[in-house]
């Protein structure tokens, strides 16, 4: 006789859940279908909450008046479902039953287990993560930087104003004498000391450096004989000279006197024989003067006989710059005499009208010199000269002493070569 569906129902609840695991593992063989549908829910129900019960818990929980217990877990383990029997498995299954009654009932070996001991499945805790500890950014190694070598100094360049005004203020202090004069340093054009630079003045016989200038630049025949006519003679000021009318020389000893000595028949001899005449030389004069920047000066002679030579002292240093260029003006204006044959087997003897080389003072180096003067113009010198090892400029107009362009001459030497 089988027992009753829900006597085997209660008896499965009663014993150990490894029968219900039995069940499930065989598929309920040798039970009729009803019986087997109902053990079959009894472990899908009841299985899973034996094995998540904790052990020593009574596994009863359809038992009235007993509580189910509660499991607070974070994650129920998933249990799988037995897998369903196919049609074809059921319908052969009376007949296997039939065979071995017994078999399908008999408990398979294994681990004894109590009742009150259910299998517990815990959850695998999963790896606790390690803690990410951000690591500050080290700092970029700074790349070795091949070391930039210094920047020159440059030396603030002071507006042209203020460049004279503090020249001004250092002639004042000097002491100096001349009206108007200038001194700059070459090659630059720096202004070291200035009174009235760009006032425009009478220039006597400075004027001879430019006629000098346009005689050279003529490539004329310096060995050609000019002869000193009485169109040459001075009647403005009434000047003397020591050529007389008729005197003969070369242009190349008329050049020398000129401006070694300041000879007046000699500078007019020369502009004379030009192409075209004074007219033209005196046109030579003036386009030469534009050419190198000479913007407030003018000429009406050769000579500087004229007052209406006129000129600037900032001017006057452009020419003398200009005229450095020139060997032959080198040469003449620097030698401190010079003997010349004249006619009838005569000879005449010059000195330079610069005492600073008459004296051939080992203290100066000059490069260029001329001297100047006229009533209106006053006393006058100018002179490309080195101060140590400083070339400078140096034009001095309208002293009223005989001697005071070489004071102011000689002060401002030692200035320099102090404070330049």
């Amino acid at each position: 006789m089988q027992p009753s569906a829900a006597a085997l129902a209660r008896g499965l609840i009663r014993t150990s859940p490894l029968y219900l695991r039995r069940f499930a593992a065989s598929g309920g063989a040798g039970l009729s279908s009803s019986r087997r549908l109902l053990l079959f829910f009894a472990a899908v129900t009841l299985l899973p909450v034996a094995q998540a019960a904790p052990v020593g818990l009574p596994m009863n929980p359809l038992v009235p008046g007993q509580s189910t217990p509660t499991i607070s877990s974070p994650t129920a383990p998933a249990v799988a479902a037995p897998a369903a029997i196919p049609a074809s498995d059921e319908e052969s299954a009376p007949a296997a039953a039939a065979e071995t009654p017994a078999r399908a009932m008999a408990p398979t070996p294994g681990p004894a287990l109590r009742p009150s001991q259910p299998v517990v499945t815990r959850p695998a805790t999963p790896p606790r993560p390690l803690p990410v500890v951000a690591r500050p950014t080290p700092p970029p190694r700074p790349q070795a930087v091949a070391a930039k070598p210094p920047a020159p100094m440059v030396e603030p360049r002071l507006s042209q104003a203020a460049a004279v005004k503090a020249a001004a203020a250092e002639a004042a202090r000097l002491n100096l004498k001349s009206a108007s004069l200038l001194v700059l340093e070459q090659p630059r054009s720096k202004v070291l000391v200035a009174r009235e630079p760009e006032k425009v003045m009478p220039i006597a016989s400075i004027t001879k450096l430019m006629t000098a200038m346009v005689v050279l630049d003529a490539k004329l025949d310096m060995g050609e004989t000019l002869t000193i006519a009485d169109s040459d003679v001075d009647r403005v000021k009434m000047s003397g000279s020591r050529l007389q009318v008729g005197t003969r020389l070369s242009r190349r000893e008329m050049l020398h006197l000129a401006l070694m000595s300041s000879e007046n028949r000699a500078a007019s001899a020369l502009a004379r024989h030009y192409p075209g005449g004074k007219p033209a030389f005196i046109r030579a004069m003036n386009a030469k003067a534009r050419a190198l920047g000479m913007r407030k000066t003018h000429f009406v002679d050769s000579t500087g006989l004229s007052q209406k030579n006129v000129s600037t002292a900032m001017d006057l240093a452009r020419m003398v710059s200009a005229a450095h260029q020139y060997a032959s003006i080198r040469q003449f204006t620097t030698a401190d005499r010079h003997v010349v044959r004249v006619n009838r087997g005569g000879s005449l003897t010059y000195l330079n009208s610069n005492r600073l080389l008459q004296t051939r003072s080992r203290d100066w180096n000059i490069g260029v010199s001329k001297t100047g003067y006229t009533s209106e113009a006053g006393r006058c010198l100018v002179m490309h000269a080195k101060i140590g090892a400083k070339p400078v400029i140096v034009v001095l107009l309208n002293s009223w002493g005989k001697l005071t362009p070489i004071g102011d001459a000689n002060r401002i030497k030692r200035w320099v070569e102090v404070h330049g």
